[in-house]
Parts: C-alpha cells; structure tokens; sequence
C-alpha cells in the first residue's frame, strides 16, 4: 500500500509500508537444504514468516537448477515443497507456497529443451531462467527461440545484475521486444548488489520495461534489506507499471 506523508518541505511525499500490492513473490530460494538458500526447515520458516510481514501472500519458491553445482530436478523440488508447506501449517502461518526453478542457461538446459523434459514454470508457463553475470552466453537468443518455440514465456532473472548489458541497455530492450519477460530483484533498488544494478534498475524502470519484481530472497540479510527498499522513490515509481506478479 503506498500512503502520502508530510515531508520535511511541507509536500506530500509517497511511501510503501508494505509489498502487498505485489502480493506474489515470484523468485526466491527459501526452500529447505536445496540449494545456496535455506539450509534447514527452521530457517525456511523464519523466512516465510518475514516474507509474510513483508506483506506477501503468495511465495513461488525457485531453486537453483545448475548442472555443475545443483542438480535438482522436478521431483527433488517438489519434495522440498511439501516439507515445508507442513511446516508451515503445522506453524500456523498463512502464507500460500508453491515452487517453479531458477535454471542456469547452460548446455544441460538447452539439452532439456532439446528432449522435451519437464521444466517446472510458474502462472501462465512462465519459465525463469538466469545466465553468467559476466559474459553473454553465445547460445542466448538460440535458448529465447527454443523456449518460445515449445509455448515457454522466458523470464530472465535479475536483468539488471548482468555487466554485460552495461553500455548495452538497447540489447537487452531488443530482449524484451522478442517476448522476454523481465524481473529485476527488489534489493537492487537501494543498490545492494552494485551501483551499476542499482543505474541500471532505474533505467530498466524509467523505461517501463519491468514485468515482474523478485525478492530472490536467500536469507534473513536479504529480507531484512527489503524493508530498506519500502522507503525507495523508485519502487514507487516500478509500482505503478502493469506487473504481473499479483495474477499468479
């Protein structure tokens, strides 16, 4: 919910004093002992519960799928899935848990595309994907064309975290006008990761060019950050465009 309070110059000035507006939290990586997220049901829980008095409803939880470092699949997931949903319930707190997965576009991935194996989406298969932070993938827009081709809307993960779009901001537009969806991380507005993501979430914002928000929530420390961007004039800004999170 956004409100207006008295600002030190006697304008009005907006502030969030939650994240319901978004209610979903499409990209997160609080499900137990799976990956470089939650190592314990216990600290899945106490996520949960800050995502909730974060203002959150709804959290689509989605693990690391790496062929050299996390090699979870389908089953492996969902498993993790119903572990923590009867955590959750037998904690009592409301908060609806599902799961989709980050995948790390590499030769498995694509070899997966190649031989119609399951691909855990989230909403409308919509599927998130990620890449190297330093250096383009040369197969790229051969994995965008292979996702589209088999009814995939990709998703990329943290467009605003990749150097290699830095000096290149018409690149990755020309990504979104292909059909890719965008999803920047929350964090990256108060400039947790770098100032380069911070400039380059504002441009991505300034632009229109955002579909979803994502915590990409790995722990406490980041939950914790969140409530530092509730105060962010550009979370404002990115709550006014036509995201899709709260349609999941």
């Amino acid at each position: 919910m956004i409100k207006f309070i008295q600002s030190l110059f006697g304008k009005d000035a907006a502030q969030v004093d939650s994240l319901s507006t978004l209610g979903v939290d499409m990209h997160s990586h609080i499900l137990p002992g799976i990956d470089d997220g939650a190592a314990t049901v216990e600290q899945s829980l106490e996520l949960v519960r800050s995502m909730k008095e974060l203002g959150y409803r709804k959290l689509i939880m989605t693990p690391h799928i790496m062929s050299d470092f996390y090699r979870n699949t389908p089953e492996i997931i969902r498993e993790r899935l119903q572990v923590l949903q009867q955590a959750v319930q037998e904690a009592g707190i409301e908060m609806e848990l599902a799961c989709a997965a980050e995948h790390y576009l590499d030769e498995a991935f694509l070899q997966k595309l190649e031989d119609g194996e399951e691909l855990l989406t989230f909403g409308n298969k919509y599927l998130l994907f990620e890449t190297s932070f330093l250096n383009e993938p040369l197969n790229l827009r051969e994995a965008i064309f292979r996702m589209q081709s088999q009814g995939y809307k990709p998703v990329l993960a943290h467009p605003e975290r990749y150097t290699y779009f830095y000096g290149k901001f018409e690149d990755l537009v020309a990504l979104r006008e292909q059909g890719v969806l965008l999803q920047p991380n929350l964090n990256s507005l108060i400039g947790y990761y770098s100032p380069g993501a911070r400039m380059m979430v504002e441009k991505l914002i300034d632009a229109g060019h955002v579909d979803f928000l994502g915590t990409d929530t790995h722990s406490m420390k980041h939950t914790a950050n969140l409530q530092k961007v509730l105060s962010s004039k550009y979370l404002i800004k990115a709550l006014e465009l036509p995201l899709l999170n709260n349609q999941l």
